[in-house]
């Protein structure tokens, strides 16, 4: 009966245009029993109610975040005080937040192009051509130019046109050829802003600190840093012109009204199991098929024709935490020791600087069941050294994390990344499956 109730209450509700969020709310739910977990699961299957979990139902006393639209409200608000379960308010009216962000961003409009790295403003949230080789990579190519040997732009793979025709950049900075990598990867989930802004003000550090940074220094000299910066780039412009909260990709789905593919479930590394979904309208669904997505699929055939990457971290937000495999299963990675004291040390280093506090764990005992994640998909290529980071914050803003903690955020997780990459370079290895 409530889940009818919930259905009629959401019925003929159709957006047009830019989507908008007044009135939309953000709860903050902690499940105080198994009951209570099994009730909020139900609820998260409701796709009828057009609920977006920003952080999902995992285990009991562990926090759940939903985006609550304005016409599901009033029944959800029913749904969870017929139940018992208690509830805040994270966010009492999105749209507010959202008109802040956006007019911040207005505000700080760079007219021109930056003539170098040093004028671009790392402080704010940048559209995908404000990011792209116009501007951004623009102004790094002009320190290509002044340091051939070290640093190049590589064009990395046209997406196929049926989709939305935009291109997959990735930096290669390096020093000579044939050398062992370290692959980063930010924006996978479009809607994860800080990822894309920390993307920036690290291509940007590794630049300028080069030759007077000895670590950064020793790394370079002997390997290659690959850094994606706008891995989902369709669904990045989708957030800035359509849907601030938009996850997936926009490739359309045969058959369904429903657009999107979740790029972290489309890997084949316990495809289809349970945490990614086979419903196309989720917000977690899988796709066809592994490495069906052609942004998954050039990741695959770079990393696979590359044959020498060392590390594999894929950087999203938010939570505050820094995961290792596996994400699809519960069996420990035969590095885990290694991959738990190591991730010991780098959020140790990165709450060195701000008392950022980071969980750290393999990602299924740490955050939730992923299957089809990229760094369980990596690891079981033999890059030993895969990481996931959840940057800022732990519920305050969520995926709305202001302008002003972006470089807080990039600095001390860059912190984090120099740690690992350190690591790695002193204790390189022979490429293998695992």
């Amino acid at each position: 009966m409530m889940r009818g109730l919930i259905v009629l209450a959401v019925l003929f509700v159709t957006v047009y245009g830019k989507e908008k969020f007044e009135g939309h709310q953000v709860l903050h739910i902690i499940p105080k029993d198994q009951i209570q977990l099994s009730l909020l699961k139900d609820l998260e299957d409701m796709i009828e109610l057009q609920l977006d979990f920003w952080r999902g139902v995992t285990d009991v006393v562990i926090p759940v975040d939903v985006r609550v639209p304005l016409h599901s409200w009033q029944p959800v608000r029913m749904y969870l005080e017929a139940q018992n379960i208690e509830y805040s308010i994270m966010i009492k009216d999105l749209q507010v937040m959202l008109d802040e962000e956006q007019q911040e961003m207005n505000s700080t409009t760079q007219t021109d192009p930056p003539r170098n790295i040093d004028s671009f403003n790392y402080s704010t949230y940048h559209t995908l051509s404000e990011v792209c080789t116009c501007t951004l990579f623009g102004a790094l190519a002009t320190e290509r130019i002044q340091t051939p040997s070290l640093f190049s732009v590589m064009l990395f793979i046209r997406l196929f046109p049926q989709i939305e025709n935009r291109i997959l950049e990735m930096l290669k900075i390096t020093g000579g050829t044939n050398r062992p990598a370290i692959w980063i990867d930010t924006g996978i989930h479009s809607r994860e802003w800080v990822t894309q802004a920390s993307g920036t003000w690290f291509a940007k550090k590794i630049v300028t600190d080069y030759g007077t940074d000895p670590a950064l220094t020793a790394i370079l000299n002997n390997m290659d840093i690959l850094l994606e910066i706008v891995t989902n780039p369709d669904g990045f412009y989708y957030t800035h012109n359509s849907h601030r909260m938009w996850r997936k990709t926009r490739k359309p789905n045969p058959g369904s009204s429903c657009v999107g593919v979740d790029l972290n479930r489309n890997w084949d590394a316990g495809f289809g199991g349970p945490g990614a979904s086979s419903n196309s309208c989720s917000e977690t669904y899988r796709g066809p098929s592994p490495h069906s997505e052609s942004e998954v699929k050039a990741i695959f055939d770079f990393v696979k024709s590359h044959g020498n990457i060392k590390a594999f971290i894929s950087i999203h937000s938010y939570s505050q935490m820094l995961l290792y495999p596996y994400g699809y299963t519960t069996t420990p990675v035969r590095d885990q020791a290694e991959l738990h004291s190591l991730a010991k040390k780098a959020v140790e280093v990165l709450a060195s600087l701000y008392g950022t506090k980071y969980r750290y764990g393999s990602t299924i005992k740490t955050i939730y069941q992923v299957s089809g994640g990229s760094v369980d998909w990596a690891y079981s290529q033999g890059i030993k050294y895969s990481y996931t980071f959840e940057l800022r914050d732990t519920g305050f803003y969520g995926f709305v994390l202001p302008a002003n903690q972006i470089i807080p955020t990039a600095k001390e997780t860059w912190l984090a990344l120099m740690a690992i990459m350190d690591h790695i370079y002193k204790n390189l290895y022979a490429s293998g499956k695992t």
